[in-house]
């Protein structure tokens, strides 16, 4: 028997907390699929879903990072059209001036009125859920 199981990555959602408003932070990927995205990645093996957050963060910001919580899971079959994975979706705050890193082609500082269209797998969704939080505390719903 084959099993076939998603691959489990990590998004954070960095708010630089030495700025007025608390912009986020995005990368522009380099590469496919190409557009803006929270920065993130897969979880090598051994390693805990929180080593990952702030081994990614760094990679593609160069900021270290503070994990503040937890924030939800995303696990659509196709929220990434590269292969089914499993996001754990972490808020971290960080302070100094990112750059972009690793398989960042571009890297930006964007208050919530400024947030790019072009956001890659299903990064709009989750940003939404994020400053629906932010803003008035909801949380997203599970299912």
């Amino acid at each position: 028997m084959t099993y076939r199981n998603p691959a489990p990555t990590v998004d954070i959602v960095i708010e630089l907390v030495d700025r007025p408003h608390r912009p986020i932070v995005l990368i522009e990927r380099l590469n496919p699929p190409y557009g803006w995205a929270i920065p993130g990645g897969f979880v090598d093996y051994g390693e805990s879903v929180e080593t990952a957050a702030k081994r990614e963060a760094e990679e593609e910001t160069g900021l270290q990072v503070e994990l503040v919580e937890q924030f939800h899971v995303y696990s659509a079959p196709d929220r990434d059209p590269r292969q089914h994975t499993l996001g754990v979706v972490f808020i971290a705050t960080a302070r100094g001036e990112p750059k972009a890193g690793d398989d960042a082609k571009h890297l930006g500082t964007f208050e919530p009125w400024e947030i790019p269209s072009n956001l890659c797998f299903d990064h709009d969704q989750i940003l939404r859920d994020y400053l629906n939080y932010r803003n008035y505390g909801i949380r997203p719903r599970l299912g």
